[in-house]
């Protein structure tokens, strides 16, 4: 494995997210798994019988020769096994000097040299449809690892034999030109590499609204100050003073250069990157071939954040082998560290998934490769944390009679932990963990502060409302009015008595005492499987309630649609409109409007030619009615399409759908409701969440109900 394979251009790509994710934050993952949160050949069967007859003939007649040959080679080399290519070359070589050898062909055996000559072509063509056909076999997915009729894995060992190439490091800084300046206090300054690969960090952002923040600014600049020279320490000492102008002008256009490429030009591209996946993407596991979810490092950079983090601005260091600690199978091939470099360490544990794992100096923290969420391991996981929300619904109740009691225990503790499981049941809010002072200020239900809710004793026309007000995951604001039930309005007035409004309003339990009373009352119930069971089970409700049998597709997708979106609002999966989405909507409108246009139109010939059949009737006029009338459906079936895209477009406008459908909400609900309604599993599930709950698509029939 090399460091630097290519200057290409094909860099580490940052993981790409929606706002509100919930298992998956960036292609990189933070938390391990421990965490709690065929086609038929071409020709017909005779033509393949003759070829196979011809190819046999042709290697009967020299079947002595090679095998005079193949004992020369063997007592010369050693009994080195020969590869099949080599073999091929042999007969090839053979079959020229045959050619060339007058005393060992008259002129009677030219026909069936010719003959030899065309059988070899033909089992050429064979071999080369075959392997189109396993090509296409392969594409569609036909020999996929169905790893879950093969019953459950150990709880402990996750795997027998794991072997892998390891990371993908990004490319080396390449130094700017030297026509490419940067400026202090009006002077060009030229920069050692390690200090300038920092400054074009900056440079590439300028006109990000990152850069214009005093945090990041000061954050950024202590730590570029950290890596200058002692010449550049004394000399730069205000980031006031420096000008990345044309640094970033020259980013600029070197990204305009890309978006102008040429067709050819991005082919390389993506050659190389095909490349690439081919060797870092794929992993060998217990001998299947898996593919892995992020095999290149992130490169080094500036970090940002959600929200108003503290630490926004900071600088990210470039991760070097010397950092990585790879995990493998002990009788696997070790994977090779770039040259001149060695890995930190290289471990054997087939309990833990990841492949690969370094300490990301931002915070401090482990980061892993692990395999796509289409492999086993990820897809076992997922079957299992679906599962454990269906014995959930075995439960319930009891539970909720439980929380219920502990409303009016003599232990504050214990209406505490109650209402805090009420909210989490009733709510869908995420537990909540507890922080150190340098990260964003975020919060979950066992970490809301008396600041965060407000008490209405009637509000709206409803009695006993909680308005909910604070910065949840990745700093997604949560806004809500909820009429709670009398009794646990009660506890919360309780609860902030005597308190300011920055003391906890559950001070008295903690998430870790939280998710332990939960497992007590369910072995695996955590607050998580609460979120997973109460967004899965609205969205079979409310499939169940949205849809009917009458529906054309189009109006069942959007029934769909509508059924996630509910999950969405319940879990407060929020984002904020796409940029393009006013342009695309007024695309989408100026459609609706010509498709008007053109249905009006088609209606003016259909009343023409009804007019004509009625005054002078004939088979002519009678077909050309029927084709003005079928118009005139078509067209208003692509309107009524048109103006159901319309509304999905604006209904979902703010709400990230992908996510709970990613994470919360069991495939087999959708997959059901999908084969029930005779609606294409491709209309929800894109190909890579296809791959991702291939086992949902395979296991399910038409009749699950979570």
């Amino acid at each position: 494995m090399k460091q630097s394979d290519s200057r290409s251009g094909v860099s580490s790509s940052a993981g790409k997210y929606e706002a509100g994710d919930g298992d998956t934050r960036e292609d990189v993952k933070v938390d391990p798994d421990e965490r709690n949160d065929g086609q038929q050949e071409s020709g017909s069967p005779e033509i393949n019988i003759k070829e196979k007859t011809r190819s046999k003939s042709s290697k009967e007649r020299h079947n002595h020769k090679e095998k005079s040959e193949s004992t020369r080679d063997s007592n010369q080399e050693g009994h080195r096994c020969e590869s099949e290519a080599a073999v091929k070359m042999k007969m090839k070589k053979k079959r020229v000097k045959d050619d060339k050898s007058p005393e060992k062909h008259s002129d009677k055996n030219q026909p069936s040299e010719r003959k030899r000559k065309k059988s070899s072509s033909e089992h050429q063509k064979n071999k080369q449809i075959k392997k189109d056909g396993d090509q296409k076999k392969k594409e569609d997915g036909d020999d996929k690892w169905k790893w879950w009729e093969e019953g459950k894995s150990s709880d402990t060992q996750k795997w027998s034999s794991l072997e892998h190439k390891g990371p993908y490091f990004p490319p080396e800084y390449e130094p700017l030109p030297d026509n490419i300046c940067f400026y202090y206090d009006g002077q060009p300054v030229k920069l050692n590499p390690a200090t300038e690969e920092i400054a074009t960090f900056y440079a590439k952002m300028l006109d990000h609204e990152y850069t214009g923040k005093e945090v990041f600014q000061n954050n950024f600049f202590s730590d570029w100050k950290e890596e200058m020279t002692e010449e550049e320490q004394k000399l730069i000492k205000t980031l006031s003073k420096c000008d990345f102008s044309q640094i970033h002008k020259y980013f600029v256009e070197k990204s305009e250069e890309r978006k102008n490429m040429t067709k050819e030009e991005k082919q390389v591209l993506k050659e190389e990157a095909s490349r690439l996946m081919e060797e870092y993407g794929y992993c060998l596991l217990d001998r299947h071939r898996e593919k892995i979810g992020n095999f290149k490092l992130e490169p080094p950079g500036l970090f940002r954040g959600r929200g108003e983090h503290p630490k926004m601005g900071k600088l990210k260091k470039r991760i070097q082998p010397e950092d990585v600690t790879i995990n493998c199978s002990q009788d696997s091939e070790i994977p090779e560290p770039p040259a001149g470099h060695r890995w930190k360490r290289v471990q054997h544990d087939n309990t833990v998934t990841w492949l690969a794992s370094w300490l990301e100096n931002i915070h401090g923290r482990p980061k892993y490769i692990m395999l796509n969420p289409s492999s086993k391991l990820k897809g076992e996981k997922d079957w299992q944390k679906y599962e454990t929300a269906r014995r959930l619904k075995m439960k319930v109740d009891s539970i909720r009679k439980q929380y219920r009691r502990d409303w009016k225990s003599r232990e504050m503790k214990s209406r505490q932990r109650g209402v805090a499981i009420y909210f989490i049941d009733k709510l869908a809010l995420r537990a909540g963990n507890e922080k150190d002072e340098e990260s964003a200020d975020t919060v979950g239900c066992c970490s809301l502060r008396v600041e965060h809710i407000t008490l209405h004793r009637r509000l709206d026309g409803q009695e006993h409302v909680v308005e909910f007000d604070f910065l949840g995951k990745d700093s997604i604001r949560y806004y809500n009015k909820v009429p709670v039930e009398k009794q646990v309005f009660k506890n919360l007035k309780l609860f902030i008595k005597h308190k300011d409004p920055e003391d906890d309003l559950f001070d008295r339990i903690t998430t870790v005492k939280l998710n332990k009373t939960l497992n007590e009352s369910m072995s695996g119930l955590t607050a998580k499987v609460f979120r997973t069971f109460n967004a899965s089970t609205t969205l079979q409700d409310q499939l169940n309630k949205l849809t009917t049998e009458d529906m054309t597709v189009e109006e069942k997708i959007l029934s769909y649609n509508r059924a996630n979106r509910a999950v969405a609002i319940l879990c407060n999966h929020q984002r904020a409109a796409p940029k393009t989405f006013e342009k695309s909507m007024q695309l989408l409108q100026e459609k609706i409007q010509k498709k008007k246009e053109q249905i009006e139109e088609a209606r003016k010939e259909l009343k023409e030619a009804k007019k004509a059949h009625r005054d002078a009737p004939s088979d002519k006029s009678k077909k050309l009615l029927e084709k003005k009338e079928k118009a005139v459906q078509r067209l208003s079936e692509q309107l009524k399409k048109l103006q159901l895209q319309e509304t999905d477009r604006e209904e979902n406008k703010v709400i990230a759908l992908g996510t709970s459908k990613l994470n919360y909400l069991d495939p087999r609900i959708s997959v059901a409701w999908c084969k029930k309604h005779q609606v294409p599993i491709e209309k929800i599930y894109n190909k890579t969440q296809r791959d991702k709950f291939a086992w949902a698509i395979d296991m399910t029939d038409e009749n699950f109900q979570f």
